[in-house]
């Protein structure tokens, strides 16, 4: 103890420069720090050395300043006598378990003092004594050794263990004398690993068991010993392998054979006995997984059965190599191959593949245009994968083989017509030529897509429109309609009138609206200027290029009751409907004392006018034809009678409102000799008067006649134009009896239409729905039309 109190001495100079250093900078926290050694395994209470005095402490005030060891731990190894300042050993000290490793076992003490507070850090080194003795992890050990093991043949030996270190530890091995083997020690890093080694071959018949002892020796003084038994078994030599009857087996199989069929049986002998010729079967370890996931083999009876799905599309033949070996201790092998070729069945449909599709084809694409490419494979071989290609469908499409086999394309073989038929499924059936034949279908969805290839239609042509006169200035009239079997833009149709002729033309005050074909009239038509009117309506789509059509549309105005009756007789010389009549007293009953002569310009039931008496003096004296307007006495004049009688007489038409007139007749009953003078005297004056309503009925009837005139003008104008079953002639007649009549016929299609005056033919009936003023008459002209045709 007194050699390591010196040396605690000695390293208290060596660190005198550090110390400076740590009071420069620490101040009188850590004052110094020194460095003892004590063995592991001392007394408790064994002295460390005096820390006081090397730390030039005054031993006499250790008391007062508290000088103590400060540990972490409540068991301190280590502790301090405050009276004379020693380090001594508190508590029981064992390096292997405060130190691992073979490195130095330090441990750092503070010694701490007070007034002032100062610490000291102490070094203080567990050296090692050798207290422990190697030691293996078991007793014995076997090794089973092969007589037929050549020298040289290495067997690692347990390792030992020794917890001291330096040259406590573990420094060699040692093996009892014998001949056959040697003990070798291989060094890693601090670990010494011992080896048995075989330097002469074994022989059984001699010996069957040898039993050596292992000794693990540590360099401590004295030295310390482990021991390991090793017992070495001599195995028999198994110098046959077995061998199989041939080399190379082959086998054929179909394809989908079902899991678990034994397909071959592997046989192999081998002359050895016991363990050394019991044989047991392995596939080699080299193959690929896919053998192994499809074939396996029975260990022991050398049976080759089905485990996977075998697919000859995936592969037609596996090579396998198989390993008979023998369940010696050192066991032998022998090697075959079986080579197990894959028959295929039809068992894969073909597969259609659409490389290129187009899926919308215009519908002017020529004959022969290629819309699709397929191609067509079949997994299986042979016969099995020949594949014949149809469309079933029944499409104005065909499939054309290429120069390839399996490869076609998919071309129009007609023309295509959108309007018709707008979208096609291509059926393409597959089939391939095993047995039984598999097939399969790809559908393909073609759209046609359109183009202008049609023109505006109009489901009638030409059009006829009846149309009440006085129509609504600016309002629409009626409309056109068309229709255009292409779609989108092809369809989308605008109208406009074809306008000819200068502004004063009828087509002037026509407007249609161009998007849904309403035709508005920009003047009110009247009955009595105009009858019917021809124009026509253009119809065209917004293609490119745009197609168009054009229909002729007939109009015909139809009358309303707008015109009053017009007296024409009696007309007094300031204008007035009166008019004085002179008869004499000795007339009979039935004379015609005057006609009321009035005009209509309507027509039919509008201008059929009736005559009444609103007013009369002696209602048994005079009376009125109600249809001629004629005056006749109803009976003979008496004495009585007043000479001048009054009359009112109300002319209506027969319109569903209708209007009058009135005319007022002054009948004055003379004397006959009165009657006579009066007749001459009046004479000149009534010729006058005869003068101006000849000169009216005159004006009246030539009107009426070029109204007639033009309308046979326009309807030979159309029936040179146009073809159609549609013709129109006017007629007129004038039954003049009293009243100004007139009746219009026209034909349309196979019926036959008259308007009429006053008078009705007998034998006309009216048709349900017709103008009020519009009669069906009896087909007169159906030879004239036969021989027209």
């Amino acid at each position: 103890m007194g050699t390591d109190r010196k040396t605690g001495q000695r390293d208290y100079y060596r660190f005198a420069f550090q110390l400076a250093l740590l009071l420069l900078f620490f101040g009188k926290q850590a004052l110094a720090q020194i460095r003892y050694s004590v063995p592991e395994e001392v007394k408790e209470g064994t002295v460390v050395g005096n820390v006081a005095k090397d730390l030039g402490l005054d031993i006499t005030s250790l008391i007062d300043r508290r000088f103590r060891v400060v540990s972490g731990s409540k068991d301190a190894i280590f502790d301090v006598h405050q009276n004379n300042g020693v380090l001594y050993v508190h508590k029981h000290i064992d390096r292997e378990e405060l130190c691992q490793g073979s490195g130095a076992c330090l441990m750092e003490l503070k010694i701490l003092v007070e007034n002032p507070l100062e610490i000291h850090y102490v070094i203080v080194e567990i050296t090692d004594v050798n207290d422990h003795s190697p030691s293996f992890p078991k007793r014995e050990q076997t090794f089973e050794i092969g007589e037929q093991t050549l020298p040289g043949k290495r067997f690692q030996l347990h390792t030992a263990r020794d917890p001291d270190a330096g040259v406590n530890s573990i420094r060699t091995y040692t093996l009892t004398s014998n001949e056959h083997f040697e003990v070798d020690i291989r060094q890693s890093d601090e670990d010494k690993i011992p080896f048995l080694v075989l330097k002469k071959s074994l022989d059984r018949e001699q010996k069957d068991k040898h039993t050596l002892l292992v000794t693990a020796v540590d360099g401590g003084k004295p030295p310390r010993s482990g021991t390991l038994n090793v017992s070495i078994v001599v195995l028999d030599i198994n110098d046959n392998r077995p061998i199989f009857n041939q080399e190379i087996y082959q086998i054929s199989i179909q394809e989908n054979v079902p899991l678990g069929t034994s397909i071959f049986r592997l046989n192999a002998t081998d002359p050895d006995e016991g363990t050394n010729g019991e044989v047991e079967y392995s596939l080699g370890k080299t193959l690929r997984q896919k053998i192994y996931d499809i074939f396996e083999l029975d260990k022991l009876t050398g049976e080759i059965r089905i485990k996977g799905v075998v697919d000859y599309e995936e592969n037609d033949v596996y090579k396998l190599d198989v390993e008979a070996s023998d369940t010696a201790t050192s066991p032998l092998t022998g090697e075959c191959r079986v080579i197990i070729k894959i028959l295929d069945v039809n068992d894969n449909p073909p597969q259609v593949e659409v490389t290129s599709l187009t899926n919308t084809v215009s519908e002017d694409s020529k004959p022969g245009t290629v819309i699709s490419l397929l191609s067509v494979i079949d997994k299986d071989s042979g016969v099995n994968g020949k594949i014949i290609s149809t469309i079933t469908s029944d499409v104005p499409f065909e499939l054309k083989p290429s120069y390839k086999e399996n490869i076609y394309s998919v071309v129009t073989k007609g023309f295509l017509d959108r309007e018709e038929v707008s979208h096609y499924e291509i059926t393409i059936k597959a089939t391939d030529c095993g047995e039984p034949p598999l097939s399969t279908f790809k559908t393909l969805n073609i759209q046609i897509s359109d183009v202008n290839d049609n023109s505006p239609h109009f489901e009638q042509n030409p059009l006829q429109f009846y149309l009440t006169e006085n129509n609504v200035a600016g309002a629409s009239i009626f409309s056109v309609s068309a229709t255009d079997k292409d779609v989108n833009d092809n369809a989308a149709i605008s109208y406009h009138i074809v306008r000819e002729g200068n502004q004063n033309d009828i087509m002037s005050f026509l407007n249609i609206n161009s998007d849904n074909g309403h035709i508005t009239a920009l003047k009110s038509f009247d009955f009595e200027t105009l009858k019917t009117f021809q124009f026509q309506v253009v119809a065209t789509d917004s293609g490119t290029p745009s197609l168009s059509n054009n229909v002729t549309v007939n109009v015909f105005i139809l009358d309303q009751n707008d015109n009053a009756p017009v007296i024409l007789y009696p007309v007094s010389s300031n204008g007035s409907a009166e008019g004085v009549e002179e008869i004499p007293r000795n007339v009979n009953a039935g004379h015609l004392v005057t006609k009321v002569r009035a005009y209509d310009a309507d027509i039919g039931y509008n201008g059929w006018l009736l005559f009444s008496l609103q007013e009369v003096t002696d209602h048994s004296l005079f009376g009125l034809d109600r249809y001629t307007g004629q005056i006749r006495t109803l009976r003979s004049f008496t004495e009585t009678d007043e000479a001048e009688h009054k009359l009112v007489i109300l002319v209506k038409d027969n319109g569903n409102v209708s209007l009058s007139a009135t005319a007022t007749v002054i009948v004055k009953v003379v004397e006959p000799k009165e009657a006579f003078a009066a007749s001459d005297v009046k004479s000149a004056t009534k010729v006058d008067e005869e003068d101006n309503v000849t000169f009216y009925l005159m004006i009246t009837l030539g009107s009426v006649s070029v109204l007639f005139l033009i309308s046979i003008i326009v309807l030979i104008a159309m029936q040179c134009s146009k073809t159609t079953d549609y013709t129109s002639k006017y007629l007129q007649e004038t039954n003049y009896d009293g009243t100004l009549c007139h009746s219009i016929q026209y034909r349309s299609g196979d019926k036959r239409y008259m308007l009429v005056g006053p008078r009705m033919s007998i034998g006309s009936t009216i048709v349900p729905g017709s103008h009020a003023n519009t009669l069906v008459l009896p087909d007169r002209r159906r030879t004239s039309e036969e021989v027209r045709a």
